[in-house]
């Protein structure tokens, strides 16, 4: 322990009262002594690089290629993702994947390349391995897309995990996007970017990272095509992206580079290769599809650390409904547990829960609970009691339970790699539904422990089931937050099957989207945090996170009128829409900000209801083909790099452009937009892409256009579904789909497709998938008519 680390230890004896900062500080002696005991300590190191090819095995959709000192599986499989394993690495096992690994492609084969290496080429990428070990990737049109250089590994002379490295080169036009959620992005700039799940310990801004949910996985927009690349492995490690300059002054680009490095674990990595909307359709085949949320979930939700009771509760939902403003949901935090213990309620301050939530629900709101992992140490405390009985909590090197520092004081934490632990820990939810929560939000899951020094989190020599394998919290740590989320998934699908599950996460890995969403967790309250919100939903989307959203407001402090108007517009329009705060923060409901915020975000919130069934069908397409809600400027158009470059703005699914106000004392904007017509869809004036165009953006609204022939479902004055047709440019023509959700249950949807174009001097909508015949059975309105 350095001097520092020796100053933050005292510090922490007064950080949450006497007794609970001397815990911490045990806790972080214990982390230490149990680290420094149970570690292999730096010693010697070999190091290694694959050497010259000596063999070829072909097999299904290629084959394996081996080199002197290294082999390599090189596997396109049947949806076209090419699967590369070093070293006997395979698929499987893994936590990414969704169920088995899918079937390789008969038609790929491995044969020999021109340069004197091997190549296996497919119908959407061809694959070339050099004879010492480059694998370069490959449009079908022949176009280079991306080239790793041969890997280089130290493995420990005594034995053990073998860190490694891989360097590879993409063009110098291409743009680094992923990595999970990133403050900074969604472009990832030149920069180190650590690859271990990280609670800031406080509110965060666009500099921080990293942040609660990191994934190795990278997308790449180029001229030449978009790629994406997962490596495959938990361990903690770091991605340095450099990028590329075109035109570096001496009439030459200098390519763009990227550089992972593992401290342990399998060298494998998938690469997925087309447009966009492809990529993340083969990697929501690859890594399961994301969860549908129930269609209340995707209205507005109010949430705050430190309601404190019933009463309080009840005296913002009237608020609410006092004002006419719509309220779907009311999260609680830890302060309705009984000192701060999970899976209990503090029956002084909720003397009656589902009889109150129940109350709400048939009001039309409903209660979300948060779930923290830690659990009390405390023997009669029927969770940890049935938690010893089942052996869920994780241990150390020597067989001893490990024991951190959360909320409730001294905890222990559930081994959720271990399935009899994900079953045991699953059977708690029922407690929760019977309280009368519909949802839940599961925090502190990196997982979290306090520290007065070192890192807040578990010791990484803590011990770990993964699935039987063994292994230690070096390989645990960041998939932790990922199976605690398929544990609560599971069992909510056993306990309510007649209804979707709503679960959101601060934490997770590659694949969480199959058990729900997250949020940004505790975002500063400042424009900077509010910049940082739209990256973070931008960037997981881009990793197959589409259902996101920021704490609206900011967690920290209070945000002035202006700055929580502008992130209560930008809200409105991301999947999960929630205002939070902290418990030493300001309020965070509408009305606490004057008369004429309060009339504004009436508005928005009108606008929100309105644009529900268009969120509802951006959630099912989400689920069918993984396409997030939430879209960068260039999704429809990577090759143009005005686009790939803009991050002040989004794409709403195909239909809108919604264009936020990120600077105080802002009323004007400067929009990019792409290729076509937009129509502002408040003034209804047409504005023609590719170009930049200035846009009114008064404190009552920021910009929403709508792309030229698009069809939007919104709700009509009576309820039911109308469709909102925009004026198609002339001799162009549009569309758009509707799926009616059938509720919050199973049952699928209709999917309706429609077209716009023009016919006798008028737009024509039809349906072009059946019913009762052309013409659209639901109500239709055209706008843009008078800007054609």
């Amino acid at each position: 322990m350095n001097g520092r680390d020796l100053v933050r230890s005292v510090k922490a004896v007064g950080m949450v009262g006497t007794a609970q900062g001397l815990r911490t500080v045990r806790s972080s002696w214990r982390r230490w002594r149990s680290d420094a005991r149970a570690l292999p300590r730096g010693g010697a190191e070999r190091a290694r690089v694959p050497g010259a090819v000596t063999a070829i095995e072909p097999a299904s959709g290629g084959g394996v290629v081996r080199f002197a000192r290294a082999e390599l599986r090189v596997r396109v499989t049947a949806g076209g993702a090419v699967f590369l394993g070093w070293d006997g690495a395979e698929p499987e096992p893994s936590y990414a994947l969704s169920g088995r690994s899918p079937e390789p492609d008969p038609r790929a084969v491995l044969e020999p390349d021109k340069e004197g290496g091997w190549r296996v080429v497919s119908e959407r990428v061809t694959a070339v391995v050099s004879r010492l070990g480059a694998v370069a990737l490959y449009t079908p049109g022949g176009v280079l897309l991306r080239r790793d250089l041969p890997p280089r590994w130290w493995e420990p002379v005594a034995g053990g995990a073998a860190r490694w490295v891989q360097r590879s080169e993409v063009a110098a036009d291409a743009r680094f996007f992923g990595l999970g959620g990133r403050a900074g992005g969604p472009r990832l700039r030149n920069g180190t970017y650590r690859l271990w799940n990280t609670d800031p310990g406080g509110s965060f801004g666009p500099d921080d990272d990293p942040l609660y949910i990191t994934m190795p996985v990278q997308m790449v927009v180029a001229d030449a095509g978009t790629h994406l690349v997962f490596h495959d492995n938990a361990w903690e490690g770091e991605v340095v992206v450099c990028e590329g300059v075109v035109g570096d002054g001496s009439g030459h680009d200098r390519a763009g580079s990227c550089e992972v490095r593992m401290g342990g674990g399998p060298l494998r990595y998938w690469a997925m290769v087309g447009p966009p909307a492809r990529v993340l359709h083969s990697w929501a085949s690859l890594t399961g599809p994301p969860a549908l949320p129930p269609s209340w979930a995707l209205g507005h939700h109010h949430a705050r650390w430190g309601f404190g009771s019933e009463q309080e509760v009840r005296r913002v939902v009237a608020g609410y409904q006092e004002r006419g403003l719509p309220l779907d949901a009311v999260h609680l935090d830890i302060d309705h547990y009984e000192a701060h213990k999970v899976f209990t309620v503090d029956k002084e301050r909720f003397p009656k829960l589902p009889q109150f939530a129940g109350e709400l629900r048939r009001a039309g709101t409903r209660l979300v609970s948060i779930v923290d992992p830690a659990v009390k140490a405390e023997p009669g405390g029927a969770v940890y009691d049935g938690g010893v009985t089942a052996d869920a909590f994780v241990r150390d090197a020597a067989g001893r339970q490990v024991r951190g520092v959360v909320w409730p004081g001294e905890a222990v934490y559930p081994d959720f790699t271990d399935p009899r632990a994900r079953e045991w820990w699953g059977g708690l939810y029922e407690e929760r539904l019977d309280q009368g929560f519909s949802g839940f939000w599961h925090d502190m899951n990196e997982p979290v422990s306090f520290a007065a020094f070192g890192e807040t989190t578990l010791p990484r020599s803590a011990r770990h089931c993964l699935e039987g394998r063994g292994g230690d919290h070096r390989e645990a740590h960041n998939v932790y937050g990922l199976a605690m989320a398929r544990a609560g998934y599971e069992a909510l699908r056993r306990l309510h099957p007649e209804e979707r599950p709503f679960l959101f996460s601060r934490s997770g890995w590659a694949g969480m989207q199959r058990y729900g969403g997250t949020w940004s967790g505790d975002v500063s309250t400042s424009w900077a945090g509010l910049r940082a919100s739209l990256s973070l939903v931008l960037g997981l989307g881009l990793c197959g996170v589409p259902y996101s959203g920021p704490d609206v407001g900011g967690f920290d402090g209070s945000p002035s009128p202006e700055l929580y108007l502008r992130w209560f517009q930008l809200g409105a329009y991301l999947p999960l829409f929630r205002t939070h705060a902290a418990i030493t923060a300001g309020r965070r409901e509408p009305w606490e900000f004057g008369d004429e915020v309060l009339g504004h975000a009436r508005g928005v919130l009108a606008e929100r209801r309105r644009l529900l069934p268009y969120f509802v069908t951006l959630a099912h397409l989400a689920r069918r083909t993984g396409a997030p809600y939430v879209r960068p400027l260039w999704w429809g158009a990577p090759e143009d790099r005005v686009l790939r470059d803009c991050e002040n703005a989004f794409l709403l699914g195909d239909c809108l452009l919604v264009a936020p106000v990120f600077e105080s004392g802002a009323v004007r904007r400067t929009v990019q937009l792409p290729r076509g017509r937009w129509y502002d869809t408040v003034t209804g004036a047409a504005y023609e892409g590719p170009g930049k165009v200035l846009l009114d953006a008064p404190l009552s609204r920021i910009p929403v256009l709508a792309r030229a022939g698009s069809v939007v479902p919104v709700r009509g004055a009576h309820g039911g579904v109308e469709l909102e047709a925009w004026a198609p440019a002339a001799g162009a023509s549009g569309g758009g789909l509707v799926v009616a959700d059938a509720g919050d249950g199973w049952e699928e949807g209709e999917w309706e497709r429609y077209t716009t174009r023009w016919s006798g001097g008028r737009v024509v909508v039809e349906r072009e998938d059946g019913g009762a015949g052309p013409a659209p059975e639901r109500p239709v309105r055209v706008r843009g008519l008078g800007s054609v």
